[in-house]
């Protein structure tokens, strides 16, 4: 998963290697161009608005009953105008807020449902509509915020407005040295290497077909997760939509070039594209500039989700900001939205995250994180009443996505998704001169594995998975063992600004009130990992006489990488498949996979033992739930056959 927030930058002789918090990164060289200035004021911008449902225990009893077989409303999904009738805010009132925010040259458009609203303008005229005032950071290293103020008849019905900034006061400015000069322009880079974990292993591109995808791809997946009976039946995802959201834009010819080595459909018309911030224009000039960390991931997502599922299209939502003044959590929140006003995709998947659950780390400016929270949580529960399948990565460094909480998880924790944790499958290697076995499948999370440069600098890979700092306890997950209750062992310590092996690991034990996660989990280690191509122009840095000087270097790559990245969108692949044999869409998992869970013949392996951990939580012996891979792996022949009510 990447998050677009806290970046650190190492500069080691001629190479610059970048950790994005909250993910991992790959050993290479790479620089970011430099960013030119423009004024902000003139900067387009734009701001989510989200509205409270008419009755929220309404909706969410509805939500619950579209997949409750006992119930009227069993896969009674709605339509977005339904959506709206039942749940969403009166025209009346939509159009009031058109009306006010029209004097002050905001363009709006409605969301279909009625719960939320897109606002462009340019930030000088956003701020004057809702008098937003600049709120100094409270303490150093805090972001600024915004306040703002509407009147009293429109914002009753608010739940948060995301992305709007206020004034920033003026500063005075000075000659940089050469010393600050060079700080200034590290400051600015933005996306930057992949940040997938990999190995230096390439795959074998002399397989082809079938050959390759057993070893690398979908095929290494269906045989895991017992995909294959379905795919035995015709079913390939036909006449089904995968929704990615991602804030990078991909190339063809990546595509193209993985589906042909993969053996699956490489139709190019199956891929449309939806740019819910910028421009296609803009996008691709982004893309043009740099290989960075934000196109593989896409490329990741759409490759895994694609090959998955190969009859079925791939819509891709693209919320690259890059020269506006929109915040990642307005952006994410934007194309999210999109995707379930259209109502096209009955299962949406992102390994994208605008930051992470903790408040002080939260850096939209004027929704908190509460709000952005809830609002999340309102436009996922539309998603659920039209019968759509959210699926989302859980992360890729364990509980702690970075050291500024001692748990946290990328946002959203949202109890109306499913979030996908990690595994590793059997191996036997030799890492580090030492031999590292695996005989049966566990959670992603092993010292041991770690590569030496990994080590040196503390990037551990582990399955994202603890308990939510917002949500709390969904009713699906309550009463259900291993639930609020977790075993953990302390393999990690932070310490001298990076993590460390703790030599003297101890067992923990303890209990919490909040959503679990992850709620299922399948292959994410980079030891069992899966192969992308991806394409593009790296950045590095080239020493002429004494003098560093940034080159692009066009590059080809293949690369064998893991995280929860992969099985996610792998995840909605196999829901689109599912789907494509059913009369109606599975829609809202939880509650089902949890009651299913509980039963004799359940669909899921669960992973209980004291050897499944993700660097800290582990399995729970005996129980069926546990925070480092959830309800465990799953069998897709079972669970199709469970979901067939």
């Amino acid at each position: 998963m990447i998050h677009r927030q806290k970046r650190v930058i190492i500069l080691r002789g001629k190479q610059l290697i970048v950790a994005l918090l909250g993910s991992l990164t790959v050993v290479g060289v790479t620089m970011a161009a430099n960013v030119k200035p423009v004024n902000a004021a003139t900067k387009k911008t734009i701001v989510n608005v989200t509205f409270k449902p008419t009755s929220q225990s309404e909706l969410t009893d509805y939500v619950y009953n579209t997949v409750d077989p006992t119930s009227r409303d069993f896969h009674h999904y709605l339509t977005p105008t339904e959506f709206a009738a039942k749940f969403g805010q009166s025209d009346s009132y939509i159009q009031s807020f058109k009306d006010y925010l029209a004097k002050y040259h905001v363009q709006t458009k409605t969301y279909p449902g009625n719960l939320s609203l897109k606002l462009t303008a340019t930030e000088a005229n956003m701020r004057k509509a809702f008098n937003a005032k600049y709120v100094a950071p409270a303490k150093k290293g805090d972001y600024a915020r915004a306040s703002y103020k509407l009147p009293g008849k429109l914002s009753d019905q608010v739940v948060a407005v995301i992305g709007l900034y206020g004034k920033s006061p003026a500063k005075k400015t000075k000659k940089a040295s050469s010393k600050s000069s060079q700080k200034a322009i590290s400051s600015q880079q933005t996306a930057l290497t992949a940040d997938l974990p990999t190995t230096t292993t390439k795959p074998d591109t002399q397989l082809t077909g079938n050959a390759f995808s057993k070893k690398y791809g979908a095929a290494k997946f269906a045989n895991a997760y017992q995909l294959n009976d379905l795919y035995n039946k015709g079913l390939q995802g036909q006449g089904q939509r995968i929704g990615i959201i991602s804030y990078s834009d991909v190339r063809d010819s990546d595509l193209t070039t993985y589906w042909q080595q993969a053996g699956v459909n490489d139709n190019l018309s199956r891929i449309h594209r939806i740019y819910t911030v910028n421009t296609q224009t803009q996008a691709q000039q982004t893309l043009n500039e740099m290989l960075g960390g934000l196109q593989t991931e896409a490329t990741v997502d759409v490759q895994a989700a694609s090959s998955v599922a190969p009859q079925a299209d791939i819509d891709l939502y693209v919320d690259d900001s890059n020269g506006t003044k929109t915040s990642d959590a307005s952006s994410h929140y934007a194309s999210f939205m999109t995707a379930i006003g259209d109502n096209q995709d009955k299962q949406i998947s992102t390994s994208f995250s605008p930051d992470l659950e903790v408040a002080a780390d939260w850096g939209d400016p004027s929704a908190s994180i509460k709000q952005y929270s809830d609002a999340f949580n309102v436009m996922l529960e539309q998603a659920a009443a039209q019968g759509i399948t959210v699926f989302r990565s859980s992360g890729d460094g364990g509980r702690t996505e970075s050291p500024s909480a001692k748990e946290n998880h990328g946002m959203s924790t949202s109890p109306y998704q499913v979030l996908v944790g990690g595994t590793t499958l059997p191996y036997e290697k030799i890492i580090n001169q030492k031999v590292i076995s695996v005989p049966t499948e566990r959670a992603w999370g092993n010292v041991d594995a770690t590569s030496a440069t990994n080590l040196k600098y503390g990037i551990f890979g582990a399955s994202g998975g603890g308990f939510s700092a917002l949500n709390p306890t969904p009713r699906y997950q309550q009463g259900v063992s291993g639930v609020n209750t977790f075993r953990a062992i302390n393999y990690l310590t932070f310490k001298k600004f990076k993590f460390v092996v703790n030599p003297h690991p101890h067992l923990i034990f303890g209990t919490a009130n909040a959503r679990n996660i992850p709620d299922i989990s399948g292959n994410a280690d980079v030891q069992t990992g899966y192969a992308s191509f991806v394409s593009g122009k790296d950045m590095t840095v080239k020493m002429v006489g004494k003098k560093r000087t940034v080159v692009k270097v066009p590059t080809k790559k293949w690369m064998i990488g893991g995280g929860t990245s992969y099985t996610a969108p792998q995840m909605a692949g196999a829901n689109a498949i599912m789907n494509s044999g059913r009369q109606t869409p599975i829609g809202f998992w939880n509650p089902q996979i949890y009651k299913f869970a509980q039963e004799s013949d359940s669909p899921f392996t669960t992973l209980d033992g004291a050897d499944n951990n993700n660097l800290y939580y582990t399995g729970q012996p005996g129980k069926l739930y546990n925070q480092a891979t959830g309800l465990g792996t799953i069998n897709f022949e079972k669970l199709y056959g469970k979901f067939d009510y």
